[in-house]
C-alpha cells in the first residue's frame, strides 16, 4: 500500500483515460482537462474506460514520475463525470486503491481548522503582534 502526506492535493481525471498515454500526454491532460499545473508536485490521478488500469503521474524535483496499477481481476470505483476533475483527499486515493467504494460509506463529522489567508496588514502572520498606536 502506498502512502501519501496529508498535506497533498490529489486530482482525479473524471474523465476516461487511454492507458497508452505516457508522461507527456498525462501532462497535457493535466494542464487542459484537470486545469491545474503538472508540474505542482500533486498527484494526478488517470483512469481507463474499463476502470482496471490507474496511472498517477507527478513532477519529482527534477523530472516526471509515473505509478501504474493493473488489476488482474475486479475494476476500481472511478468517479467518471464531465467535469473533467475530482479533488479528493490522500487517505480517499488510498481507499480507492484498495478497491474501497466510498460511495457506500459515510464520512462522520470530524474537527478540521479553518483555512486561513494569506498574512498582510489584516491577517498577521502567527506569533506576530501588531502594535497600533
Amino acid at each position: 500500500m502506498l502512502s501519501f502526506p496529508a498535506a497533498i492535493k490529489v486530482y482525479l481525471c473524471t474523465v476516461p483515460c487511454d492507458m497508452r498515454r505516457s508522461f507527456d500526454g498525462l501532462s497535457m491532460m493535466a494542464e487542459h482537462l484537470i486545469q491545474c499545473n503538472p508540474f505542482s508536485g500533486h498527484l494526478l490521478v488517470f483512469c481507463n474506460r474499463r476502470s482496471d488500469r490507474v496511472k498517477i503521474l507527478y513532477w519529482d524535483r527534477d523530472g516526471w514520475a509515473i505509478w501504474y496499477k493493473r488489476l488482474e481481476a475486479g475494476t476500481f470505483q472511478f468517479p467518471f463525470a464531465a467535469t473533467g476533475r475530482k479533488e479528493v483527499a490522500a487517505w480517499e486515493l488510498a481507499v480507492l486503491l484498495e478497491g474501497i467504494d466510498l460511495s457506500q460509506g459515510k464520512r462522520r463529522k470530524r474537527f478540521s481548522l479553518p483555512e486561513t489567508a494569506a498574512p498582510g496588514p489584516d491577517n498577521p502572520k502567527p506569533g506576530e503582534l501588531e502594535l497600533r498606536g
